[in-house]
């Protein structure tokens, strides 16, 4: 903004904004995201590029010879990148690793690293060369395919892009992220792109069901299965972006004696065997959690599982198996499909794989864009480069031509042009005048040898000029025709694809993604709780409370008779419920184990009540402010051991004891702490499966709360105390409700024969 002086001036807000957006922008399309036209970031291209001008591009059936990777770093920094030599190193070692690129461009001599994570040896031990698919990309550069731009001192130039020959953008696939924006484009078949690039070609309608039957999926280098549906790898090319699951791929190898073994081959994407090993050290020997003094249910549990199948492990990879992880069963019994979904659920053999087609368009925007997108971009960008090679192409076949026709000229009056030439004191200008050349031609005759003037040698430029002018009529067709132009772009890609394509490596076989399957015997026991909230589970139903015995100061608060594959769920003060499996929690024996040290409760958070039964148990929940719903027990279930928010609860309301709901009973009661009853149907209470506050079942206040409710068929009974203090119980059925049946929200009346009541409770009968 202008300031005083005349001078311009910007508050440092916005140089700070200006600024910021020129290094995010640097960063995207400078650094970190791939370019639709050749799949290459820019340290990438640079690489290729200096290693074609180094000559190590494989040509011969030896190929060049290889040179130290320092060599190659140091040319790229010092000519075109100048920015860390390690950044560019690892580069350069990503391009030659054949487990993580799907087309190595660069073939690596010595320590490249290896799929378990062990990094490369540094960059004075290793050497280079350009493998033979970098022809793809480098081979046209030369041919005015691509624009050259100055490189960061102006010292010399270099190609803005490489004139990629097929869409290595999806072959080889990318990964980085940016300011603000991230890519995860897996690799690909060379073949299928191929294939789905010629269909395009043919066709820009292509239908998604054919493009799709074309390019089934990613073919990841380390193989694997791709488990998702159809639909969803469908979906992900659409938007592009997605998640995709990926698993191992194994075979069972029989031993002796009825022995047998299983040997994982193939690995997903991300995955090491390395991983895997630390993934099963940590299941069969858990360490005890930060902030935790002892190792948890979960982990104790996982432990057993996993041992309950698995014997030992082992990595047999090595030169002639890239991957062989070897699980042996605890026994030759044990199923194979047991032992592989226990492994798959619990370790990063099944995975998941993201995709995030984001890069740099031809537009120079980075955006993230389709399959189709991608395609029909790069066929955009190869028939632009075809034009342009064909263009330059011609300029140099007429040239040629051009000096050809001078030669063939001179050669039919070959004794006036050596007498012009020897008689005038300037040939040039006396050879233009009596055979109308142009100079071009005359400096080129001027030139000539006096062997190249021989009989044969005009015969060779007749049969030159004639192949000539038969590539000058195949170009101009290219330049002139859309169509010619489209069937050459098509020859070319099927024949790189001949020449270079390979198998898909990557099953894509839809599956049930493995699921974690605890073996629990379904027997009766009786989950109780106490006061004060410890736990214990006991076998059988026949438990006489009066026996069970306490810590010092604390009391039964409930048994519940249930079976070992039900849920204890655990109300919190706040309205979130928690959580239990009844088959991990402690013996008979003894006082149990605490319910905090099973759950984590939130801060200023207390249990309030328990509840230990099926999933499919219909519970009645209310509070003292009169609000109350209906849900099932499943429904408050959580894997979660924060729980699960259900039950809004106002700051002075409590939570009241849960009531099952029988399936014979049709009516509800309602009573307060004064005595009031009140009876209305229950098909009037909501059944909220995602919790919430309910509806009102009665009318109180904050002298009168609600204190108890109750699910009945035909008669209830109310339990209090008489004036005398003496416990009193009252059952009602029939004409003694009457006077308290009425609507959902009423009042009610005083339940008959508990007048002056101090306490009451309501429950079936």
């Amino acid at each position: 903004m202008p300031v005083a002086d005349g001078s311009d001036a910007v508050s440092l807000a916005q140089y700070a904004e200006r600024a910021y957006l020129e290094y995010a922008l640097s960063v995207v399309k400078g650094r970190a995201l791939p370019d639709v036209s050749d799949g290459n970031k820019p340290v990438q291209r640079r690489i290729l590029y200096s290693m074609h001008r180094m000559g190590l591009s494989f040509s011969g059936t030896q190929g060049a010879k290889p040179v130290k990777s320092a060599r190659v770093v140091g040319d790229v920094l010092g000519k075109f990148h100048p920015h860390s030599d390690t950044a560019a190193y690892d580069a350069l070692v990503r391009m030659a690793q054949d487990f993580s690129q799907r087309y190595p461009l660069v073939d690596g001599q010595g320590n490249f690293g290896s799929r378990d994570g062990d990094g490369a040896a540094a960059m004075r031990y290793t050497e280079a060369r350009l493998n033979p698919i970098a022809r793809l990309l480098l081979d046209e550069l030369d041919e005015g395919t691509v624009d050259f731009i100055p490189n960061y001192d102006g010292s010399t130039e270099e190609p803005s892009l490489l004139p990629a020959r097929l869409p290595f953008l999806l072959l080889n696939g990318s990964s980085g992220i940016a300011v603000g924006l991230a890519t995860e484009i897996p690799s690909h078949n060379l073949r299928e792109v191929a294939a789905a690039a010629v269909a395009l070609l043919r066709d820009e309608k292509l239908a998604d069901d054919e493009l799709h039957r074309l390019v089934p999926g990613p073919d990841y280098p380390g193989g694997g299965q791709l488990i998702s549906s159809t639909d969803e790898i469908r979906a992900a090319y659409a938007s592009g972006r997605g998640s995709l699951k990926v698993r191992a791929r194994w075979k069972i190898e029989d031993l002796a004696r009825g022995q047998w073994q299983m040997v994982v081959t193939e690995l997903p994407p991300f995955t090491s065997a390395q991983k895997v090993l630390e993934e099963i050290e940590e299941l069969t020997n858990p360490k005890v959690k930060a902030g935790k003094k002892t190792v948890s249910q979960e982990q104790q549990q996982l432990k057993q599982t996993v041992l309950a199948v698995l014997d030992a492990v082992r990595d047999e990879s090595g030169k002639d198996a890239p991957v062989r992880l070897v699980f042996e069963p605890k026994t030759r019994t044990i199923e194979p499909a047991e032992l592989a979904a226990t492994l798959l659920a619990h370790t990063s053999l099944e995975t998941s794989a993201p995709i995030n087609l984001t890069m740099v368009g031809r537009d120079g925007k980075p955006t993230q864009k389709s399959l189709r997108q991608v395609l029909a971009e790069w066929i955009a960008f190869r028939q632009a480069t075809v034009q342009r090679r064909s263009q330059h192409r011609l300029q140099k076949v007429l040239d040629r031509i051009h000096i050809l026709e001078g030669r063939q000229l001179v050669l039919l009056n070959i004794d006036e042009v050596i007498r012009i030439i020897r008689k005038s004191d300037e040939p040039k200008p006396a050879l233009i005048a009596r055979f109308k050349l142009t100079e071009r031609q005359a400096d080129d005759i001027l030139d000539l040898r006096l062997r190249q003037l021989a009989r044969l040698e005009a015969i060779k430029i007749e049969q030159e000029l004639k192949e000539l002018r038969e590539e000058q009529g195949k170009l101009e067709d290219i330049l002139k025709s859309p169509a010619v132009l489209k069937r050459t772009v098509i020859k070319e890609i099927e024949a790189d694809a001949k020449a270079h394509g390979d198998e898909r490596r990557t099953l894509i076989q839809e599956e049930k993604r493995a699921v974690a399957e605890i073996r629990i015997v379904d027997e009766p026991v009786t989950v109780v709780v106490s006061m004060k909230g410890w736990v214990r589970s006991m076998k059988g139903h026949e438990i006489d409370a009066v026996t069970l015995t306490f810590k010092a100061g604390d009391a039964l608060y409930g048994t519940f008779a249930c079976r070992s594959v039900d849920t204890l769920l655990v109300f919190g003060s706040n309205g979130r419920v928690y959580s239990v499996a009844a088959n991990v929690l402690p013996g008979g024996r003894g006082d149990g184990q605490p319910i905090t040290s099973l759950i984590d409760l939130e801060s200023g958070t207390q249990p309030a009540h328990y509840f230990a039964g099926s999933g499919d148990t219909m519970l009645m929940l209310a509070n003292t402010g009169g609000f109350g719903l209906q849900a099932k027990a499943s429904d408050m279930q959580s894997r979660q051991r924060g729980g699960k928010s259900f039950l809004a609860i106002e700051a002075d309301d409590k939570l009241l004891p849960p009531a099952a709901v029988h399936a014979d009973h049709d009516k509800l009661a309602c009573l307060s702490l004064s005595g009031r009853l009140l009876v209305f149907p229950l098909d009037e209470v909501k059944v909220q499966s995602n919790g919430g506050r309910g509806l009102t079942l009665m009318d109180v206040d904050a002298k009168d709360p609600l204190l108890s409710v109750a699910t009945f068929n035909d008669a209830i009974t109310v339990h209090g105390k008489s004036r005398s203090g003496k416990p009193k119980e009252e059952t009602l059925r029939g004409s003694a409700l009457a006077d308290c049946i009425g609507k959902r929200a009423r009042k009610g009346k005083l339940a008959p024969g508990m007048k002056g009541g101090l306490r009451v409770m309501a429950s079936a009968s």
